[in-house]
């Protein structure tokens, strides 16, 4: 599955001169982060967002129902095997929408990934492993799926790529303790995490959106 994604592109106005490719969550869309922008201040700063739709795919714990998601998910204890093919084929096809911004003019040093709940697992293992440096990842509500397999697939060129992680200690879906034991792992592979936790459940919150837009704004928009 190589297929380009299609997505939803907002830009903050001004010459565009960053990109953020932000991936969303299980059976959600592209337009489901889209109102987010105006409040991450970015007014002006010359910055494309792009929110691709994820591919439709039958996902276990759905009942085998069809919908759009990065990968299938079998159980929510995260005790089984992840869909390593489904995660691969995602992974292919978000690095596709990386190079496609560096071909429209874009430095990789000013293209950030962005992604909640499994949209978080793909920008994650995109950004660790992509050939040129990036300017961070930001890791909403989600977790690092892989074993070992993953220390021996990173790239140099993002050994030390900025992470923002976000998560709700009231999380029914992901509990924070998965996210805190992803933020332990990111920092002992050497890489800054900003961690960030919240009173909230499975979602995202003003606070939150708040930090995220301070991050991203000294990021991409110097």
């Amino acid at each position: 599955m190589t297929d380009e994604l299609q997505c939803v592109e907002v830009e903050t106005g001004g010459s565009v001169r960053s990109a953020v490719i932000w991936l969303h969550g299980l059976g959600a869309d592209g337009h489901d982060f889209e109102p987010i922008v105006p409040s991450l201040g970015l007014l002006g700063s010359g910055v494309r967002f792009v929110f691709p739709h994820a591919p439709l795919r039958a996902v276990t714990i759905n009942m085998g129902l069809i919908m759009r998601a990065w990968f299938d998910i079998t159980d929510l204890e995260f005790r089984r095997k992840a869909d390593e093919r489904g995660i691969r084929e995602s992974v292919a096809q978000v690095t596709g929408l990386v190079d496609r911004e560096r071909t429209r003019g874009i430095a990789s040093g000013r293209i950030a990934l962005a992604g909640f709940s499994q949209g978080g697992t793909i920008a994650l293992h995109v950004g660790l492993r992509y050939p040129q440096t990036l300017a961070g990842v930001a890791a909403l509500s989600t977790l690092l799926a892989g074993g070992a397999a993953l220390e021996s697939e990173l790239n140099e060129a993002n050994s030390g790529i900025p992470i923002f992680q976000a998560h709700g200690t009231d999380d029914p879906l992901i509990p924070v303790e998965h996210g805190e034991k992803t933020r332990d792992r990111l920092v002992g592979l050497g890489h800054p995490v900003v961690w960030k936790a919240y009173p909230m459940q499975h979602e995202v919150c003003l606070e939150e959106i708040a930090d995220l837009g301070a991050w991203l704004r000294e990021r991409l928009a110097g």
